[in-house]
């Protein structure tokens, strides 16, 4: 059998459990996380244009980020409440793709990580946009969601 580190969210018995981070000390921590919105040359050109039924798709997409950030363990159910001191939520068209790049950076000084709430953001910021295109193009395809990068805490820096 190979030592595996254990999952810190489940107790001895199996069960699951919020870390309890009293004792961990408050350090500066960043986290950026990012993903992807594929969609149709024609529907990009209609979010960049402006000219989207629903409105500004990009500036609705990054506030609607912003929020779920700051929504992260009312939505996550062991995650801990944080007071984030910055959430950054940054969407570019991309035309080779063709679609939108998002990433959400989002920062702490605090006992434990912010990855769930820049996770959390990129992945709202695609679902805002695809909320605000589906009525134009059903095969939107959001993808690529992942932690970019970590710094902070004990167990230092991480670049995927």
């Amino acid at each position: 059998m190979t030592d595996r580190p254990a999952l810190t969210h489940i107790d001895a018995q199996g069960e699951a459990r919020m870390v309890d981070v009293s004792d961990k000390p408050a350090t500066e921590r960043i986290a950026v996380a990012e993903g992807r919105v594929i969609m149709s040359p024609a529907t990009l050109e209609l979010i960049v244009s402006g000219n989207a039924k629903k409105g500004d798709v990009l500036g609705t997409a990054r506030i609607a980020g912003i929020m779920a950030a700051k929504k992260t363990s009312e939505l996550i159910p062991l995650c801990h409440p944080l007071a984030l001191s910055k959430v950054v939520v940054d969407i570019t068209p991309d035309a080779a793709l063709p679609g939108c790049r998002v990433q959400a950076t989002v920062k702490v000084t605090g006992p434990t990580g912010v990855e769930m709430e820049a996770l959390t953001a990129a992945s709202v910021a695609c679902l805002t946009i695809y909320d605000m295109i589906k009525a134009v193009e059903r095969g939107v395809r959001i993808d690529g969601i992942h932690l970019v990068e970590k710094l902070g805490g004990k167990s230092g820096h991480f670049r995927a």
